[in-house]
């Protein structure tokens, strides 16, 4: 048992945790990363190695995490340390993650916005790819060389949205970031349901569905599929970087972690369906409209949210209300994903400086918003958001979860762990669980080497080596300098951590 610090702050129960955690799961990655992920690889049987997936790495990893963080009532730094000293490292490495995702993540979230509001009146006109590329980010060539010209309609929603996630988490842990979540995430989900059923009824919309659905079994015996799965559970959960970790030790000491984690995980998942089948019913009926098949009109990621949607709307019945509720809902989902990731890093820094959470949150937030307005607000913007998300998803989050796993496994922490895990939960975990973890430590372990020896052969997205090596090896490398150096400094007023 623990004896946790009196002090720290708590949800003030289960429900507004559990509405937090699903808040920070649902982001960007499941409206556009799943619905194009799953048609790449094979459909509807994708379904089939994403729920094994879910079943036998994200939520076992969901549990572990909420076993760490309740069980040493800290953040990542100061809940690694509390196992070991060694360990300490491994927290500051996922707090230097979420820096990184921070920078570029309010850029996204600061276009998401923008987008809503063009949406009224369709401001991207007839060629949305010329006007998002040419005419919204001003991109320049990155062949040509780095410019870091400020493009005013980019820089001026950046500074709002980093704006409002501070003060929301200047509020604290239950004013903040649960009252937050208990708006948001529900505006969300109607907002969401009201665009597939929209989506459902356009000319074409079963076109798009069959896409999807219709399923590939022979996609079934290619590998690079699994690893698919077990890559989009691992980064659309929040899992392994500090988040859940965090979330968890603001939960009251009799909480039921594993009841809550089966919620949270379930959850996201089926908001991701419900995107998958939103977002194809639309592109079914782009490639109706344009006379084409849906593999020409597909896309994923950035091409879904500001190329193919935008010419979604222009082309469908009362398209500006579809634009609203599309671009509303990247929103408010990159909102709630957005505060999370910057509570990672709040959490550690006062933890480990021990200062109130308002100033803290300033130390913190007004040098990360002059940092990601420098390197995302300019012509270059785009492809420095490209690189460093591809790297620290990766060289990042893959490799500290695969690293972090590796040592809990060795010094056998997982049966202290699971033995936490059982105490007070409602669904009791054992030999599967931990050998669940294990297996996914060797799944990781594929996923970091294999994309690791293609990105280091093969360059990445036909970027210059040097762009590459300085904003993406170069970044990796110096988040795991940070992190030791960080892991180095002397605590201040340290509570001791103790087991009765």
């Amino acid at each position: 048992m623990t004896k946790s610090n009196s002090t720290r702050e708590t949800f003030s129960g289960r429900r507004a945790f559990i509405i937090a955690a699903i808040g920070s799961a649902v982001g960007l990655g499941n409206i556009w990363r799943f619905p194009y992920t799953t048609y790449e690889n094979g459909g509807g049987a994708f379904i089939i190695p994403y729920l094994i997936a879910l079943l036998t790495a994200g939520i076992p990893l969901l549990f572990l995490d909420y076993a760490i963080g309740h069980r040493h009532r800290g953040g990542a730094p100061l809940s690694y340390r509390r196992f070991s000293q060694h360990f300490e490292a491994f927290g500051w490495w996922q707090v230097m993650v979420n820096v990184i995702i921070g920078l570029y993540y309010a850029v996204v979230l600061g276009w998401a916005a923008t987008y809503t509001y063009f949406s009224f009146t369709t401001a991207w006109g007839a060629k949305p790819i010329d006007f998002f590329v040419g005419e919204f980010l001003k991109m320049g060539d990155i062949t040509q060389g780095v410019s870091f010209e400020f493009v005013g309609m980019v820089v001026g929603p950046l500074i709002v949205v980093w704006l409002v996630a501070l003060a929301v988490l200047a509020l604290g842990v239950q004013k903040g970031i649960a009252k937050s979540s208990a708006i948001l995430m529900p505006v969300l989900v109607i907002m969401f349901f009201v665009l597939v059923i929209s989506s459902l009824f356009l000319p074409g919309a079963a076109k798009g569905l069959d896409a999807l659905f219709t399923p590939d079994w022979s996609k079934l015996a290619d590998p690079s599929v699994w690893i698919a799965a077990y890559g989009q559970i691992f980064f659309s959960l929040s899992i392994c970087f500090g988040i859940m970790i965090t979330y968890a030790s603001y939960l009251k000491k009799d909480s039921d972690l594993t009841g809550a984690g089966l919620v949270v995980g379930f959850a996201n998942s089926s908001f991701e369906v419900l995107a998958g089948i939103g977002v194809f019913a639309a592109l079914g009926f782009m490639a109706t409209a344009s006379g084409q098949e849906v593999s020409e009109v597909a896309k994923g990621g950035i091409g879904l949210a500001f190329f193919a949607f935008p010419t979604i709307i222009n082309e469908a019945p009362f398209g500006e209300v579809l634009g609203v509720l599309f671009f509303g809902s990247l929103t408010f989902a990159a909102l709630t994903s957005f505060i999370s990731v910057i509570e990672v890093i709040i959490s550690a820094v006062q933890d480990k400086l021990r200062i109130r959470r308002a100033k803290v949150t300033f130390l913190v937030g007004i040098p990360m918003m002059i940092l990601s307005v420098l390197l995302f607000g300019t012509t270059t913007g785009l492809p420095m958001l490209d690189v460093m998300d591809k790297f620290v998803n990766y060289f990042g989050i893959v490799a500290v979860a695969f690293v972090s796993l590796i040592a809990i496994v060795a010094n056998e922490k997982l049966g202290v762990l699971g033995n936490h895990l059982n105490e007070t939960s409602s669904f009791k975990v054992g030999f599967i669980w931990r050998l669940c973890i294990v297996i996914t430590t060797g799944i990781l372990a594929f996923m970091l080497f294999s994309e690791g020896a293609k990105v280091f052969t093969e360059g990445y997205e036909g970027y210059p080596n040097w762009f590459v090596n300085t904003f993406g090896w170069g970044m990796s490398i110096l988040l795991v300098i940070v992190a030791v150096l960080l892991s180095r400094l002397k605590w201040k007023n340290e509570i001791q951590f103790s087991e009765e």
